[in-house]
């Protein structure tokens, strides 16, 4: 019999090294890393092989290092995205990014309440927030795969999931302070919103004084000042977690959880904040260890530790487990299609954009995490939940895949006929370079 040590070392060895190899194997066969990743988690965890390996029991043994993991994985989420990227997002991605949250999240806690009666509000509005994030990496993933990264197309959803992962955060805090405070009464509601705009005023007051400071070149003195006499290796990425914490512990203390800290501390660590120089070495050498490390083993502990087995334990729950899935895709497919149609953008456009905006990702598992830490999900809640993002990750790419297709060929038929795009029109594939237009063909 293995000692504790022993069997702790033998699962993240199985979780990391299966983790790594699969997602390999599912971005070779044109599916998204993590989807291989969770699998890992459910094969080595108690749904299928955990019970027989002996190593079901050390999922307690990984709290600290999931933690760890949701904590990187929220301030690289944050780190993608940039203040000057949210002010520069143009009115249609603002539209379309707060429609695909806002009308699934609403929408969705009416689904959760017919289909799941016996959950309490608070509960359903948890899950239907959850699953009405679409995943700015996955999505970037995705349309780096289609050879639409580069294009007009593929920055306007980019923009659009920016604003949708805010919204998601900002709405997951103010839920979770009026959860957590244990009144529900308008003052307790005001007093919750107020924290949060408090935790929003200090970073935008941040991010203001950094704006002056470089306005008047004293930041970039410093920052120059700080590169000549710090002798210390890698003090930069040393500072960006001393930072992230501080915010992270700083929205913990307003009863905020520290993924709301970790997910804004990023958005201060700019080219202009930190220096081009240091930025890149910075943002390479955390991107590593996230991606290398902990994004890997983050999927897999999810897996690791759902029991897939309660989604099937009777008829009802397969049928109530579909419905979900199947409101989690069609809700964001509709909207992201409706919104873009009115935009003047082609069927194939507007379809293929609903379809790779209905991808799930870190985000809302990040917070399915925190939440069953903090006993609002059940584990078959998380389970479902988990399930869901597996579900719609999977389904993602497949369905976009033949509209990816349509849009192009579509394209190409319009330049060899000399229309021109009407005015207002998004009309994206148009900015696809010659080689990405053969990738995707």
């Amino acid at each position: 019999m293995a000692d504790a040590t022993t069997s702790f070392l033998i699962a993240l060895f199985l979780l990391l090294t299966l983790a790594v190899l699969v997602g390999e194997l599912c971005n070779r066969i044109g599916q998204v890393a993590l989807v291989g990743q969770l699998m890992v988690g459910v094969v080595l965890g108690p749904t299928l092989l955990g019970p027989f390996l002996g190593i079901s029991g050390t999922s307690a043994s990984f709290s600290g290092l999931l933690t760890v993991a949701t904590f990187f994985i929220l301030l690289m989420a944050g780190l993608a995205v940039s203040p000057e990227q949210i002010w520069d997002t143009g009115i249609s991605s603002l539209l379309l990014g707060i429609a695909i949250f806002l009308v699934p999240f609403l929408s969705g806690a009416a689904v959760v309440y017919v289909l799941y009666p016996n959950l309490s509000t608070t509960t359903s509005l948890f899950i239907a927030l959850t699953i009405s994030i679409t995943a700015l990496p996955v999505l970037a993933i995705m349309l780096r795969e289609f050879g639409l990264m580069k294009t007009r197309f593929g920055t306007f959803l980019l923009n659009s999931s920016v604003i949708n992962e805010l919204a998601a955060v900002t709405a997951f805090a103010v839920l979770l302070s009026i959860t957590t405070s244990g009144d529900s009464s308008f003052n307790a509601v005001a007093i919750s919103v107020a924290t949060v705009a408090l935790f929003l005023t200090t970073v935008l007051s941040i991010h203001m004084a950094l704006r002056t400071l470089r306005h008047v070149r004293l930041w970039d003195r410093l920052v120059n000042r700080f590169r000549e006499t710090w002798r210390s290796r890698e003090a930069g990425f040393a500072l960006l977690i001393v930072m992230g914490l501080g915010a992270a512990l700083y929205s913990q203390f307003l009863g905020l959880t520290f993924v709301v800290g970790a997910f804004y501390s990023g958005l201060l660590v700019t080219p202009e904040s930190a220096g081009a120089r240091e930025h890149r070495s910075i943002s390479f050498l955390f991107e590593a260890v996230t991606w290398g490390f902990f994004i890997p083993l983050f999927f897999a502990l999810v897996g690791f530790n759902t029991d897939f087995r309660t989604l099937f334990s009777t008829p009802l729950a397969v049928v109530l487990f579909a419905s979900l899935c199947l409101f989690a895709l069609m809700s964001k497919i509709a909207m992201g299609a409706l919104v873009t149609r009115s935009l003047r953008w082609s069927r194939q456009e507007s379809l293929a954009a609903g379809w790779l905006l209905t991808s799930r990702g870190a985000v809302e598992l990040a917070m399915a995490t925190i939440l069953l830490g903090l006993h609002i999900f059940t584990q078959p809640i998380f389970t479902i939940v988990a399930g869901v993002g597996l579900v719609t990750t999977c389904l993602s790419p497949i369905g976009a895949r033949p509209f990816v297709r349509g849009l192009t060929m579509e394209r190409l038929v319009r330049e060899e006929a000399g229309h021109q795009p009407p005015v207002g029109s998004a009309l994206p594939p148009r900015s696809l370079l010659p080689d990405e237009e053969r990738a995707i063909l």
